[in-house]
């Protein structure tokens, strides 16, 4: 096998019996459909073997870390564009940064005031957690953005992407520092997966409220900070870059939701069961493929000018 080769999973869907692998979830119901990749595929609910049968690409394999920086940092080029287009993007503020594939202890982060529609690999810039650009565009980056990032690389090398923006539902739900409730399928995406940072110290010049919000995260996967924004992380970008859409989404739809029970009408929260269960489906794969579609649409519409 040559060096620069990559395996692309083929994740094969069929039906499976009822089962449970995972002890932490139990359930008193049958569940004839126990993956995520199971349920996408099928079409309908006669039990059928029409589109069930198919094979669904998973996230890639490589076995050369320079051809897996390249890929990961398209995906990240890539993302900014998603961002872009759904309006995350305000100012200067905001910011993705992923661990690089071959030096683990640094990672790549946006330069600083470059609007996110514009955004291509050559604009990305490498450092190591002090700060020090070691790789790609050597330019200015947003001291805040480093300070969140580098703290929360540091603490979680688990994580390998993260993604945080100033989005409008975002920062509205944020002020009332509380986590989300699990008021539809969507919202249990992140039940018992989100943390609260409750003590906002203004904008994080100082490399002591990085760590605080690096702390406040713990072992989720994603976070709310009061009065300021929310953070998703994941094992690739595209986990942590998907996660945003749905988080922000969730937001919104808590602030309908409490504007409609403040005139008596009452919220009916999803079950423990349901809401665990769906939770358990939103694995890295899951959402690695849940962002593709986004992908793979800024790639058609751009010709491909962010691979650059």
């Amino acid at each position: 096998m040559s060096s620069n080769t990559i395996t692309m999973p083929i994740l094969k869907v069929q039906a499976s019996e009822t089962k449970d692998n995972n002890s932490a979830r139990k359930s008193s119901r049958p569940r004839v459909l126990d993956t995520y990749m199971d349920g996408l595929s099928t079409i309908d609910s006669s039990g059928a073997t029409i589109g069930r049968s198919a094979a669904i690409a998973g996230i890639p394999k490589f076995t050369d870390p320079y051809q897996e920086r390249k890929w990961v940092l398209e995906r990240m080029a890539g993302a900014f564009r998603v961002v872009a287009r759904k309006g995350y993007l305000e100012g200067t503020a905001g910011h993705i940064s992923v661990r690089d594939r071959v030096d683990p202890d640094t990672f790549w982060i946006n330069p600083l005031a470059r609007h996110f529609s514009l955004m291509k690999v050559s604009d990305l810039v490498q450092v190591n957690m002090n700060g020090e650009i070691v790789g790609g565009n050597h330019v200015c980056i947003n001291n805040a953005g480093f300070n969140i990032h580098s703290a929360l690389h540091h603490a979680r090398p688990d994580v390998n992407a993260a993604c945080h923006f100033h989005s409008i539902h975002g920062k509205a739900w944020a002020s009332f520092g509380r986590p989300l409730e699990m008021l539809n399928q969507d919202a249990c995406t992140f039940y018992n997966d989100h943390a609260v940072h409750d003590m906002f110290g203004g904008i994080a010049f100082e490399a002591s409220e990085g760590e605080r919000i690096a702390a406040a995260l713990g072992p989720n996967r994603c976070a709310i900070l009061k009065n300021h924004g929310l953070l998703t992380t994941g094992k690739t970008v595209d986990e942590a870059a998907f996660l945003y859409t749905p988080m922000e989404n969730s937001c919104r739809v808590q602030l309908l939701a409490e504007a409609a029970a403040a005139s008596g009408i009452q919220k009916l929260i999803c079950p423990h069961e349901e809401a665990e269960y769906t939770y358990r489906l939103t694995t890295p794969e899951a959402m690695w493929l849940e962002f593709q579609p986004d992908y793979e649409y800024e790639l058609v519409v751009s010709g491909g000018d962010f691979l650059l």
